[in-house]
């Protein structure tokens, strides 16, 4: 069976940030399960606000291109996600805005289309973040990635963590397995799949 590419990342550029943490736990399951990760934070690829005047007459920015490049080689995403203000984090809309944008001589949304994700969240409050994670699957899904119904918000994640970076609670990592282990399956199958047509 081939081998899934899973491009892992957080919404969020803080540093001690619960969604890098938690991203970073899921990142090692989907490891354990066969799959081949690359986890990357979105601070190593700051990007102007998009803005349409700026592409035409600059082009596009070199960390666009960049990610635009990573999101179209991987097969799936594996993203963790902030809430801000109920929604998406501005740095994550901005990086899906600029990776979206069309490319010559590539199909429209080339980097997204086809793509498989699960969601996760993690928030100190009590919904872990799950009204952010309903524009987030929003936006993606309009974008033509399968977004999976299995997904993962992490409550009082203030208090989630370990020291070693591992989550305390066994039930919490056995969901989050379970999400993951569902992502790595189904996109090996589908790869599988594409490769015998």
């Amino acid at each position: 069976m081939p081998q899934p590419k899973i491009l892992a990342f957080a919404g969020s550029t803080r540093k001690q940030s619960f969604n890098k943490k938690l991203v970073c736990v899921a990142a090692d399951l989907a490891r354990q399960n066969g799959a081949k990760v690359t986890v990357i934070d979105l601070n190593d690829f700051p990007l102007p606000l998009f803005d349409e005047d700026l592409e035409a007459s600059q082009g596009f920015p070199q960390n666009a291109d960049k990610l635009f490049e990573l999101f179209k080689s991987h097969d799936a995403l594996l993203l963790s996600s902030p809430e801000y203000n109920s929604s998406i984090s501005a740095v994550l809309k901005n990086a899906i805005d600029w990776v979206s944008r069309p490319r010559p001589d590539e199909i429209r949304m080339a980097a997204f289309v086809n793509k498989i994700a699960t969601l996760l969240s993690a928030s100190p409050g009590q919904l872990g973040g799950l009204r952010g994670l309903v524009h987030v699957r929003s936006i993606l899904s309009s974008i033509g990635v399968l977004v999976l119904p299995d997904q993962l918000t992490l409550s009082n994640a203030h208090e989630a963590f370990a020291e070693d970076g591992l989550l305390i609670d066994k039930q919490t990592h056995n969901r989050l397995a379970s999400a993951v282990n569902n992502l790595v399956s189904i996109t090996r199958r589908l790869k599988a799949e594409s490769c015998d047509t």
